[in-house]
């Protein structure tokens, strides 16, 4: 047992991506992939959804289909295929079904069921620290239950699907360092967010491969979306502020007022010089 200072290191993005049927979820899991890993044919699907095929046309992933019955074990065995086939990011597609798989069997077992669940939670357990441990990325989709809420859009009051409770453990949401929620349009909020990159976002953003590329620059380098925030409002010149932009392109959406307004206090100041430098003379 030895104490050590804290520094920060590269490490392997545990998402988890949680909406109801019909928000996107396997499609903008393979794009945030896309992001994360450079090369697409080390991208594993898992595939108990029956959906990964269908977007075929975004490149070369992998899938490795799942057939019931979904125990744990199962896809224990799964990741372990992945890992010995060299894959560097896999998506569990969908996660929930180990869960859902363990509550039909607990709902066949006689006896006791607080006694059986404490006999069949371990086998979760060891499927989340399975994901945990395994020094590979990992994208896992979550169904969650949805009910109808009544919304007023356009003057007009309407009803929409928002996802409420994810199918799967209670403390499921802990072990993943993101946490992306997806609306029936398709736009994510962080729930959870320890790398800081998203969750100071209030505005709902669509994932698109350059979400998977921040990430990716996170998990290398440990620069969020507040440090390049800093680092704009400290650029001296119009120079120093597109070497900033063109380090960290993918960032430019999430941050454009920064940029923009920087950009415009800097030409101020030249302008300002300018006609001071032509009043001196």
């Amino acid at each position: 047992m030895q104490l050590r200072k804290a520094e920060r290191r590269q490490s392997y993005m545990k998402l988890g991506l949680q909406a109801p049927s019909g928000c996107g979820k396997t499609y903008s899991a393979l794009l945030l992939a896309k992001g994360l890993v450079d090369d697409f044919s080390k991208v594993a699907v898992i595939d108990s959804e029956r959906s990964a095929d269908l977007y075929a046309h975004l490149g070369s992933y992998q899938v490795l289909t799942l057939d019931p019955p979904l125990a744990p074990k199962k896809y224990i065995q799964a990741i372990e295929v992945c890992q010995q086939s060299g894959i560097e990011l896999i998506i569990i597609d969908s996660l929930s079904h180990a869960w859902i798989y363990l509550k039909q069997y607990h709902a066949s077992m006689s006896g006791n069921s607080f006694q059986n669940w404490a006999k069949l939670k371990p086998f979760h357990k060891a499927l989340i620290n399975t994901i945990i441990q395994t020094p590979i990325h990992f994208i896992c989709t979550l169904r969650t239950k949805h009910d109808y809420v009544m919304t007023e859009k356009n003057g007009k009051v309407i009803p929409e699907k928002v996802g409420m409770k994810a199918v799967t453990t209670d403390d499921t949401e802990y072990e993943f360092s993101i946490v992306f929620e997806l609306d029936i349009v398709h736009q994510a909020k962080a729930s959870k967010d320890r790398t800081g990159l998203f969750a100071p976002l209030k505005v709902p953003f669509v994932i698109t491969e350059d979400t998977g590329k921040i990430i990716k620059d996170w998990c290398s380098k440990g620069v969020t979306f507040q440090d390049v925030a800093n680092s704009i409002k400290q650029t001296k010149s119009i120079d120093e502020l597109n070497d900033l932009y063109y380090q960290y392109p993918t960032m430019y959406d999430m941050l454009q007022s920064e940029f923009k307004t920087q950009k415009y206090l800097l030409n101020n100041q030249l302008t300002k010089a300018s006609a001071n430098g032509t009043t001196n003379s």
